[in-house]
């Protein structure tokens, strides 16, 4: 597949951090609904999930996308959780089959894409290349405006200001969890209506 890459040999040990069954006391807190324990969880998990995405895709922006696909997943499935098992390859096994769901979509666009610079046309004259940059900023600032005002306020702090999430978290009053999900919402709904998702 492209963009994959060999899977070494798993799991790599220094990822394993945490006491025995730590985890797994934070997600069976997160389930009975104690927010800070889910935050403990999934901060101490985002490494490991990194490194599972990281190890099979080898784009840097789409293994991220994939680890933000796994938490949406890991959040939609918290209920599911047995607390009684291990987590880890619980999350791991969420975490793989994200990277492997984004790689089989990057494959499908492959074949169905052709590279811009293949296409590009340039017109002589100064200014006369601008119209479909005017058109496309139009486009760009009436989706942002049909985004929720948290979706939007996630987008502007965490990928147009670059704010890390603690510090976009502090500004908004968003906890770290809804400003990912906000953030991740947004980019899906921009590019569903920009015509950029397959």
């Amino acid at each position: 597949m492209p963009g994959a890459r060999r899977v070494p040999p798993w799991p790599p040990e220094q990822l394993m951090v945490g006491a025995e069954g730590e985890w797994e006391g934070w997600m069976a807190a997160a389930q009975a609904g104690d927010a800070a324990a889910y935050d403990r969880l999934l901060r101490a998990a985002l490494p490991l999930l990194r490194a599972v995405a990281r190890r099979r895709i080898i784009n840097a922006a789409e293994a991220e996308d994939a680890v933000q696909d796994a938490l949406l997943t890991i959040h939609r499935l918290r209920h599911s959780y047995e607390p009684a098992r291990p987590i880890r390859p619980w999350l791991v096994a969420i975490c793989e089959r994200r990277a492997i769901d984004r790689l089989r979509r990057q494959s499908r666009r492959g074949g169905r894409e052709s590279p811009i610079e293949d296409w590009h046309e340039t017109l002589a004259t100064p200014g006369a290349n601008q119209g479909e940059e005017r058109v496309a900023s139009a486009e760009l600032r009436a989706a942002v405006a049909e985004l929720s005002e948290a979706q939007r306020t996630a987008l502007g702090l965490a990928k147009l200001e670059g704010l890390s999430l603690a510090e976009a978290s502090a500004r908004s009053g968003m906890s770290v969890g809804a400003l990912k999900v906000a953030t991740h919402r947004a980019v899906k709904a921009l590019r569903r209506r920009l015509g950029a998702e397959d």
